[in-house]
């Protein structure tokens, strides 16, 4: 998929890897960049710093991204490449609060399923179009004391999967971004763990501009999993070539980053 010239769409766009994802497309010649988040003046402002167009957008609400998707098809005529980047950090076990698992799973996961609902229709009429799927390291391993966030990570990654399988063979590339930690506010998320865990996140933290980045090769070049930390590669490898070795690692490595 050719960036110069193409209509993005971008959820969770007001800051961190959505508002870098927003500066590196509209960088690389897309005709306009449309910058969505539940925080309007964010959005404006990035949208501003780009010359691009600002919606406000709760990503749960099914609703209102059918009508922001028609709303730039009524403007633009077409969306070409779809971010669905929005998402949030929940931790705690299987005992978190139902309120958080089901807001992380409507964030997380059922946002992804309402933005493709709508926008695959018109990119199978055109033939053409990207999907671009925020997910996490945490989807294909896991993330230590987020289950929430693990197990709705797991699910985008799954669902951008299904989506690249079946509608491959009819124009729609998919890349599945899966970055370990990245220097956004989504860290804060960490700021209740060990000192350890905070040390060692921090320590694997890169720049949100690096991360899209890759994002803008990966829809050029049409590859699928985008991998920031390229150690993430191997990590998956040995998970896939002796699953109870790595949990036995992973069980180690949640010792030693506890207190």
């Amino acid at each position: 998929m050719r960036v110069d010239g193409s209509v993005v769409f971008i959820t969770g766009g007001a800051s961190g890897i959505g508002a870098a994802m927003a500066g590196r497309f509209a960088a690389s010649g897309a005709h306009t960049v449309i910058v969505t988040d539940r925080d309007l003046d964010g959005a404006r402002a990035v949208a501003e710093s780009i010359d691009g167009e600002a919606i406000e957008l709760d990503v749960t609400d099914e609703d209102a991204t059918r009508a922001a998707i028609e709303a730039v098809h009524a403007r633009h005529g077409r969306l070409d490449i779809l971010c669905v980047n929005a998402g949030i950090a929940t931790d705690g076990s299987v005992d978190a609060p139902n309120e958080a698992w089901q807001r992380t799973w409507e964030v997380n996961l059922m946002a992804h399923v309402y933005a493709t609902r709508h926008a695959i229709p018109g990119m199978l009429e055109r033939g053409e179009g990207h999907i671009v799927s925020t997910a996490s390291a945490a989807g294909l391993l896991t993330n230590l004391g987020a289950a929430p966030y693990s197990v709705t990570k797991h699910a985008a990654v799954a669902l951008a999967e299904w989506i690249a399988v079946t509608y491959g063979d009819r124009g729609i590339g998919v890349s599945c971004l899966c970055p370990q930690f990245v220097d956004t506010p989504m860290l804060s998320a960490f700021s209740g763990h060990s000192t350890r865990m905070q040390d060692w996140v921090e320590g694997l933290a890169i720049p949100a501009d690096d991360v899209a980045a890759m994002v803008i090769e990966a829809v050029e070049t049409g590859r699928f999993l985008i991998l920031p930390h390229p150690e993430v590669a191997t990590y998956f490898r040995n998970k896939a070539n002796d699953y109870d070795r790595w949990i036995a690692g992973m069980q180690r490595l949640q010792t030693s980053l506890s207190d």
